[in-house]
């Protein structure tokens, strides 16, 4: 069983107009929204690739109830655990020309809810495969990923890691099986500006030496880097179409790595996969669909 773990959900609103003015109302175009929040899109992901998922985290009122309802499928399994106060954040999406977010705050999690998601790992078992992704709400410890790794340390299972900056470097002692920096997050890591392919290959190796066994880099429109745990090298580009949306594309990129792994053993099959979801994401409102995946995949090279 793969699960994935989402301290911090979100319902994400977008709305595009033509242009937006202070104090004065504005109308809207067009809107949408969508269930989300990174690992919930890990899961979303891998159902489009026909393979299960444990849904794990957080949800709080009638916010967290859209969520829960919105993504049920036959291939997710959600046990999220849900809070008494607060509800689960709406992050707001302007689109007018530029983009302008508003992220919500979320609820808060007591310490006895934490314990509650800790027991569920529990049960996780050797062979298993479990995600963290995602940042973490503000009143929950600095350390919840490391709690949650050492957790699960003498169990034969899987580990991806996808978050920014400390959570991601505190992670590295528990050897992830895979990351997923992007060449910015590289640069603020290593507090130096990442722009070579050599300077990619280079700090993905750092992390490596920091205990990461599979770095991926994603590098935007110019696709994405692996360095596999065998020191092997891997580079896959981005189709030419119009790229519509990015929110969940790094999500969907993770997922594909983990299918395309699990189903072959080969580094290169899986970040070709992983990159295909990552792009067929990108040229559709919202995640990838198992038919534009597989558009993408026949295309990449």
């Amino acid at each position: 069983m793969i699960y994935t773990v989402t301290l911090s959900p979100s319902i994400d609103y977008i709305v595009r107009m033509s242009s937006m003015r202070s104090n004065v109302t504005n109308r809207t175009d067009s809107e949408e929204f969508y269930f989300g929040g990174k690992g919930i899109n890990v899961s979303q992901i891998l159902a489009e690739l026909d393979l299960e998922s444990t849904a794990l985290g957080f949800l709080a009122g009638f916010t967290g109830d859209a969520i829960e309802n919105g993504i049920r499928n036959s291939r997710i399994r959600t046990e999220f655990i849900h809070l008494n106060e607060g509800f689960t954040r709406i992050n707001i999406k302007i689109k007018a020309g530029g983009e302008t977010e508003i992220n919500g705050q979320g609820p808060d999690i007591p310490e006895a809810a934490l314990e509650e998601l800790m027991k569920k790992l529990d049960r996780i078992q050797d062979g298993d495969t479990l995600v963290l992704a995602g940042s973490i709400p503000k009143t929950c410890p600095d350390d919840v990923y490391e709690r949650m790794l050492e957790r699960v340390k003498d169990k034969n299972i899987m580990i991806a890691v996808d978050a920014t900056r400390q959570l991601l470097v505190n992670s590295l002692s528990m050897h992830p099986f895979l990351i997923k920096p992007n060449r910015q997050e590289l640069s603020e890591i290593f507090h130096k500006e990442v722009e070579t392919a050599q300077d990619v290959e280079k700090y993905a190796g750092k992390l490596q030496e920091m205990g990461a066994r599979n770095v991926i880099v994603s590098l935007g429109r110019k696709g994405a880097f692996l360095l596999d745990e065998n020191g092997g090298t891997h580079t896959y580009g981005t189709l030419k179409e119009p790229v519509i949306n990015t929110v969940g594309a790094g999500d969907s990129m993770v997922a594909g790595f983990i299918a395309g792994y699990q189903k072959t053993g080969d580094y290169d099959y899986a970040l070709k996969l992983g990159s295909a979801c990552g792009n067929a994401t990108s040229f559709l409102p919202g995640l990838a669909t198992k038919a534009k995946i597989d558009e993408v995949f026949a295309k990449l090279k």
